[in-house]
């Protein structure tokens, strides 16, 4: 007993042991995670700080080099004022290589009045100048900024020209703080070429720029739309806005619109369209199952010859499943029923043994005589596929019913349509009188039936499809055109059906812009009318027209009816609002 006790206790104690050992393992590894933790951080601390020494050094040198000209040197290479400063240079120092940008401009001293309403007329009231370097630390891109200020020497006097004002604003005329604006003029001695951002209030003011022509500006933003002016040419002989004109002692003022970058994908379709399964009995590859009856000479027949045809016969169609069923619509036969014989058709289901049901498709339990029938009712969903059994029977062995053939009529799709080419056009543009678009390009949906524009400006595009495709749009999810919002990513689906030379697109919406599916759109004119209902896009079509008026009826349930007249020409588009009852 007292050796299996110390034991025991001895087993103990190696337990607390090793746990003791490990928790203490655990300790010392997390104060030397946290002593490598404070080095790496000290390391860091003094490495900034010698880079931060340096880059103020750097500010320094460049401030003092400013401040010791006189105050009509004061300026930038390319610059308003101008100067032999350069904007931008690579200064290394040390192991680093910094970035240091210049910039001078005049200033307006609020203090004896802003612009028109300055106290002596003069806005130069003195200059600013900028200095900013810029590096690359472990923790990524640091800068630092001085700001100073040089007065002239004595009374402010004016300096010649004009005032360059730029105002950048998103496209809800909010302002757009540090974008990017190069402005560059050839014209001017010495040339103008230089780069600056829009302060707070999204603005950039340049006093003093030289009287001249052609100031090219143009805007830029990381993430953001661009903006520009343009120079007339050929091709666009009235731009807008053009190249901008400083006058002596006048203000040029210029408004440019920049947003954030959006995205937007084109998926193109074939729609929706009629197919056709037909049996014309030329062999029994289409018939699954048989029971005294033969197919000869395209035709299927009771089982036998005058004189000796059977009573009774009957055979079963194979499956009949379209691919990408979107309607039954129509079953057709061509027969032949003697007196004395008779023929009857019923519907089943894929396996062909139970029938479709008389809710689906009444009429089915008795059979059907008829030659035309309609399976609009029957649910592609419960039913994508089925099977039609005939039976014949004849009280007289010298006749006997026959089917010639027999097809049914669907309607498939819609199916991806790759390599289509199609055009996208803004509604912004840049020049008038011809109007030049900002965005109009011709593009392919490629192999896989969708192309994503990525980083493309916010704006209103319309989407066409070339009459070249021998394709016209049926119908677009959204109706064209669509506006695309900043910072937006969007998908526009286009569905194209063989063109014809006159055609019809009409999408229904409320007056809120909601638009509106199962709508009867009517259509009608001398010897014509079709009624349509519109889809889930609110769109319906009407092809294979005239080139001539017609009457628009549309209709739907809590809404006032909307009637028009339609002149259709080419490929014609209409948009219809319907307003509540």
């Amino acid at each position: 007993m007292r050796s299996r006790a110390h034991a025991h206790r001895w087993r103990g104690e190696r337990g607390v042991t090793l746990l003791d050992v490990l928790i203490g393992t655990a300790l010392m590894l997390l104060i030397f995670i946290g002593i490598a933790g404070v080095f790496q951080l000290s390391i860091d601390v003094i490495t900034n700080n010698r880079s931060r020494a340096g880059a103020i050094a750097l500010l320094n040198e460049r401030m003092e080099y400013l401040r010791s000209l006189s105050y009509t040197q004061i300026g930038v290479i390319g610059g308003i004022p101008a100067g032999n400063v350069p904007q931008e240079e690579t200064v290394p120092l040390g192991d680093l290589e910094y970035t240091r940008r210049t910039f001078v401009n005049y200033t307006d001293d609020p203090g004896d009045g802003l612009g028109e309403n300055d106290d002596n007329n003069i806005t130069a009231d003195y200059k600013t100048i900028r200095v900013e370097v810029i590096w690359e630390s472990r923790q990524g891109e640091r800068s630092i900024t001085l700001v100073g200020r040089v007065s002239p020497v004595g009374i402010e006097v004016a300096v010649p020209g004009g005032t360059l004002l730029v105002n950048v604003v998103d496209e809800s005329a909010s302002a757009v703080s540090n974008a990017q604006v190069d402005i560059i003029n050839l014209n001017t001695n010495p040339s103008i070429d230089i780069r600056t951002y829009t302060n707070v209030n999204g603005q950039v003011v340049f006093i003093g720029a030289p009287a001249a022509s052609d100031y090219q500006i143009t805007i830029s933003k990381t993430g953001y739309s661009s903006a520009q002016t343009y120079p007339v040419t050929a091709e666009n002989p009235n731009p807008d806005p053009r190249h901008l004109t400083v006058a002596e002692s006048l203000t040029t003022s210029s408004d440019f619109v920049i947003d954030l970058l959006a995205d937007k994908t084109v998926e193109t379709y074939r729609d929706v369209q009629e197919g056709t399964w037909e049996d014309t009995f030329s062999d029994q590859s289409y018939i699954a199952e048989t029971a005294s009856t033969t197919v000869s000479g395209g035709a299927a027949t009771l089982t036998g010859g005058v004189g000796a045809y059977d009573e009774e016969g009957s055979l079963q169609s194979i499956s009949i499943a379209p691919p990408n069923l979107a309607q039954w619509k129509t079953f057709i036969a061509t027969t032949s029923v003697p007196a004395q014989t008779s023929l009857l058709f019923r519907f089943y289901d894929v396996s062909g043994s139970t029938l479709i049901p008389e809710g689906q498709l009444p009429g089915n339990a008795a059979g059907f005589t008829a030659t035309s029938i309609d399976l609009t009712n029957v649910s592609t969903t419960t039913y994508p596929a089925m099977r039609v059994t005939s039976a014949l029977s004849s009280a007289d062995p010298n006749e006997t019913s026959s089917i010639d053939a027999y097809s049914f009529i669907y309607d498939y799709g819609p199916e991806p349509f790759p390599n289509l080419s199609f055009s996208m056009r803004s509604e912004k543009t840049i020049g008038n009188n011809p109007a030049v678009y900002k965005y109009d390009e011709e593009l392919s949906s490629g192999s896989l039936a969708s192309i994503t524009l990525s980083d493309i400006e916010a704006d209103t595009y319309t989407l066409g499809i070339a009459s070249t495709t021998g394709y016209a749009l049926s119908r677009s999810c959204e109706p064209q055109p669509e506006t695309l919002l900043p910072g937006a990513s969007q998908t526009t689906r286009l569905f194209v059906v063989p063109a014809s030379e006159h055609s019809l697109l009409i999408d229904v919406r409320t007056d809120a812009g909601a638009l509106l599916s199962g709508a009867s759109a009517e259509l009608s004119a001398v010897g014509y009318a079709v009624t349509e209902l519109t889809g889930t896009c609110g769109q319906t079509f009407f092809s294979e027209l005239n080139a001539e008026a017609y009457t628009l009826t549309v209709t739907l349930s809590g809404f006032d009816p909307y009637t028009t007249a339609v002149n259709v020409s080419g490929a014609t588009h209409l948009s219809v609002v319907l307003n509540p009852e």
